[in-house]
């Protein structure tokens, strides 16, 4: 076949050009998220390799992302250690009851936005909306103070308020948007059996609403357990101090210890991805439910 008779057939083709014309656009998008895959995956497939290798050898060349010294020495010194496991459960600690404080307070304020209407509630909405506007940095100096003035410095409690105050603005907007795409014709139903608002919100809202509650409690979990500028500043002690701080200790005067640094770095990351990992599809159905109605 000539090419004047193939590309007279495909001018007398109209859905000829548009099939190639998505096959394209799918090829493409295709190559792109491989991309961005590559790219998303590499340092963490890095990170797994530096942690199984000698420090002498994370900067040979050629790179070896497959070690060719494989060992587990970063992991054994860091578990053995017990100021890194005092790290690993300051982290859990701290960021287990920053969650559980974000959801009960988070929830009870996103119930009074959404089902009540008083004096000053739009007001109060837009002043939590603006404390996410705000630079976290900008905080540090602010926060230092109050939490010396409150006699909380270097303490888990310290820390606690720190996250809480950080986590529970957005605990507020992500459960008053969930709730919003609930009908009231629920609550309704509800009182007229008898229930009371708080029977209302637990025994029936909040049912409904676990996708708002997962995505809510991932997303302040992970804020106090990946934070590292506040737990660096308002703490002093290594009984107190997190995760992030201690993968930080690692970096030595003379040299870095890279197998321990990134073996601390997989065990610190493991949780959040499990943690992620089980509950995906409630963070997404939670996130997309929300941004919907607020």
């Amino acid at each position: 076949m000539s090419e004047q008779t193939r590309r007279a057939m495909t001018r007398s083709k109209p859905w000829l050009r548009e099939a190639t014309r998505v096959r394209l656009i799918r090829l493409s998008l295709y190559l792109a998220l491989t991309l961005a895959v590559i790219v998303v995956t590499f340092p963490v497939l890095w990170m797994l390799s530096v942690s199984f290798k000698p420090t002498t050898d994370t900067f040979s060349l050629p790179p070896q992302l497959i070690p060719e010294n494989f060992r587990i020495d970063g992991y054994i010194k860091v578990l053995q250690n017990e100021t890194f496991r005092t790290f690993i459960v300051n982290s859990y600690l701290i960021g287990l009851a920053v969650t559980f404080l974000s959801l009960i307070i988070g929830t009870l304020a996103a119930f009074a936005f959404s089902r009540y209407r008083f004096f000053g509630d739009q007001a109060a909405k837009l002043f939590v909306i603006a404390t996410q506007m705000v630079p976290t940095i900008t905080l540090l100096i602010p926060f230092f103070g109050v939490i010396v003035w409150l006699r909380l410095y270097d303490t888990h409690l310290g820390l606690i308020v720190t996250y809480l105050t950080f986590g529970l603005p957005y605990a507020i907007i992500m459960m008053n948007a969930y709730l919003n795409t609930i009908p009231k014709d629920f609550d309704e139903a509800a009182i007229i059996d008898g229930c009371s608002p708080f029977r209302v919100l637990f025994s029936v809202l909040l049912p409904m609403a676990t996708p708002g509650l997962i995505s809510t409690a991932v997303y302040t979990f992970l804020l106090s357990w990946n934070e590292f500028l506040f737990a660096l500043a308002l703490t002093r002690s290594t009984e107190i101090r997190t995760v992030p701080v201690g993968i930080s200790m690692l970096v030595g005067e003379f040299g870095l210890k890279w197998d321990e640094m990134m073996a601390f770095s997989v065990i610190g990351s493991v949780p959040v991805l499990l943690l992620f990992m089980f509950v995906q599809r409630y963070v997404v159905s939670g996130l997309s439910a929300g941004g919907v109605k607020g």
